[in-house]
């Protein structure tokens, strides 16, 4: 393997795509304000601070802006705008790095690791860790500081807003329409579903697949049901839980996955999981593309074995199979549940918030741990 991967689609951003900047000055939040960037350092105070490393330039940056992410307490490393290669990049670097920014589209495993023994610190842009060796980063005492729960309410608003879309065929609708096809061919055919009262299996009850549950189940009279790595406490969570993904999509009209990627949840809904959900079954994908099989998923759509699927992520992003293009029942959305302009604002609070912290010497606002 080599030293850097890239996953150029977890963090894809749309030629042209452009988000409004609200006036950040002013917001006050629990990770911190923005006045981190009212007084940058001079040119010799930077030259003495702190150096945070990025391999790769942050999918954040572009779509946020930079300043956002500054502070008068330390200063970015840029490997991506230096001619040297990255070994050499990093070896010249080596004892003058202990934190490391990165997004979900830098993988860092122990050939990177290896020439930053100084690193003590990932602080990650994503909420999913799949990015990293974890193990290998518990082995040399590295601590993660991921995006927590910054995400978690736009994720399940766009997983309930993908799975309204395709029960209710609202992009097909919006495109018969634009076609001249209303004018031409009368009123469109029936084929719509209602979403109440529908049988919900969500695989993934974290943080996401909580608030999936709570839209569907109160907002709209859903059933709920659960797969995840543990059964929750029935107290607290009061949904069935289904040890097996195969016998949750048997039991439910629509299969929403909130989960990380894993080894154990790579290709988790396969084609036993698909043929169980059925010809009236729906699938909805906010977690990582190759949770799914996509392979199959793309087969069963085109020959009718599932009933439809909204899409925000895919398994070779940001490449996207091209029969899902073709077909009505199938919604599909650029990886970008979180891309909100409220997100951003408590993303750059908080990883500034975290680097801060780290260079202080106090506990990190958004640390991972181990379950």
């Amino acid at each position: 393997m080599g030293l850097l991967m890239v996953k150029t689609a977890n963090q894809s951003v749309p030629a042209g795509s452009q988000i409004a900047l609200l006036s950040l000055s002013h917001l006050s939040h629990p990770y911190g304000s923005f006045d981190h960037m009212a007084s940058p350092a001079t040119a010799a105070e930077e030259e003495n601070l702190p150096q945070v490393l990025l391999l790769l330039h942050p999918a954040a940056f572009t779509i946020f802006g930079e300043e956002h992410f500054t502070s008068a307490k330390f200063r970015f490393l840029k490997a991506y705008e230096s001619s040297l290669p990255l070994d050499e990049f990093l070896a010249a670097n080596a004892r003058s790095v202990r934190a490391l920014l990165v997004s979900a589209a830098t993988v860092v495993g122990a050939g990177i690791l290896d020439l930053l023994p100084e690193l003590r610190v990932i602080v990650t842009t994503s909420a999913g860790l799949d990015q990293l060796d974890l193990a290998e980063c518990r082995r040399r005492g590295i601590r993660i500081a991921s995006a927590g729960d910054i995400y978690s309410a736009d994720v399940a608003d766009c997983a309930v807003g993908l799975l309204i879309d395709v029960l209710r065929k609202i992009s097909a609708s919006n495109r018969y329409v634009k076609n001249g096809f209303w004018a031409s061919k009368g009123d469109y055919p029936l084929g719509s579903k209602q979403l109440r009262g529908k049988r919900i299996g969500i695989v993934g009850l974290g943080r996401i697949g909580l608030q999936v549950a709570k839209r569907l189940q109160q907002g709209f009279g859903c059933t709920v049901s659960y797969n995840s790595r543990k059964k929750k406490n029935p107290d607290q969570v009061p949904y069935p839980f289904y040890q097996d993904v195969r016998e949750l999509a048997a039991n439910s009209d629509a299969l929403i996955l909130c989960c990380g990627l894993t080894e154990q949840t790579r290709h988790a809904v396969d084609k036993e999981v698909l043929a169980a959900l059925g010809k009236a079954g729906v699938i909805v994908n906010v977690a990582r593309g190759a949770v799914v099989d996509e392979k199959e998923m793309v087969r069963c759509l085109v020959e009718g074995e599932i009933a439809g699927a909204g899409l925000d992520v895919f398994e070779d992003e940001p490449v996207v199979p091209k029969e899902l293009l073709e077909l009505d029942n199938v919604v599909l959305s650029p990886h970008s549940a979180v891309l909100t302009r409220e997100s951003m604002m408590e993303l750059a609070r908080l990883v500034v918030g975290n680097l801060e912290a780290f260079f202080s010497n106090e506990p990190l606002l958004s640390e991972y741990e181990d379950d």
